[in-house]
């Protein structure tokens, strides 16, 4: 994980990888939809509205990393950084809705027979549906490097969008060979299963920023790493506590570590800089760590 850029660098990292992403789900939505309705394939009608979801998604999280990237004010002296998981949850809901919209669609049809009536979707559905897994699941991989690289929720809860939209069209693809074949009710059936790929991914992208909006912890080996790190730092006798809490997609730290009770308030302090100055050099997603020096 790299973070040797500035604030402004993943900014304009963030962005940039969001207008290709808007760029390329536009053309895509508008070509899956065309061969939906020249092809005659209610999957792939269904699959190009999801990728127009994607639009809006992605110009949400673009709103969200402006938002998070202000520099702190007044009225919120610690940052701004939630901001970009409050665009995460807006971007689990959309998806939501997305996948419960395309499975009731495929339900509905189910019920009322109507597929028995319904004309073999043509080839076209069928490439549409490859181009598609093909296109989605490049930008699943390239928005993911990116997203690691800046450490953005963000870009990655919209990473997952792309690799939600590369599964629906398997399903796509599954439903239009098998109706090709003389199953025309598997189109509707690909329908729902594109709606269960796609609350699915709404349901771990919401709790993965729940949880950076709650203040859960750095992740075990994270955390390890720190108090390994404290530990061997010149002075510090013994590690008393460490807590760690998320802040969006940054982390405050405190410490409390036990040091020689004689030591001058200048020689003590020089101790917990040294430690304060380490964790903030080794683990850049630190926004700010709290040293507390007790005496032994």
């Amino acid at each position: 994980m790299s973070f040797h850029h500035s604030q402004n660098d993943d900014a304009a990292i963030a962005m940039n990888t969001s207008i290709l992403s808007i760029l390329i789900n536009l053309a895509l939505s508008v070509f899956k939809l065309l061969a939906g309705f020249i092809a005659s394939s209610n999957a792939m009608i269904s699959d190009a509205i999801h990728s127009a979801s994607d639009v809006f998604s992605t110009i949400i999280v673009m709103i969200g990393i402006r938002i998070s990237n202000k520099k702190p004010d007044p009225n919120h002296p610690y940052g701004h950084e939630r901001f970009e998981s409050v665009a995460a949850i807006v971007l689990a809901d959309i998806l939501f809705v997305t996948g419960a919209m395309i499975g009731l669609k495929g339900i509905r049809t189910l019920i009322s027979g109507n597929w028995t009536d319904a004309p073999l979707p043509g080839m076209l559905a069928l490439w549409a549906a490859i181009i598609s897994i093909l296109t989605k699941e490049a930008m699943f991989w390239y928005t993911k490097i990116q997203a690691k690289k800046i450490n953005s929720s963000a870009l990655m809860a919209d990473a997952w969008h792309h690799r939600s939209d590369s599964l629906s069209s398997i399903g796509s693809l599954l439903g239009i060979f098998f109706a090709r074949k003389g199953f025309p009710f598997m189109d509707s059936v690909a329908s729902i299963v594109i709606c269960i790929f796609i609350i699915k991914a709404a349901w771990d992208i919401f709790f993965d920023s729940i949880d950076k909006m709650v203040d859960k912890s750095c992740p075990p080996e994270i955390v390890e790493e720190m108090r390994d790190l404290i530990s061997k730092q010149d002075g510090v006798i013994e590690l008393d506590s460490i807590l760690t809490r998320s802040f969006g997609n940054r982390a405050y730290v405190d410490v409390e570590i036990t040091a020689d009770g004689s030591l001058s308030l200048y020689e003590a302090h020089k101790i917990a800089e040294t430690v304060h100055k380490k964790i903030e050099h080794q683990f850049p997603v630190v926004k700010h760590i709290t040293v507390h020096v007790n005496p032994d």
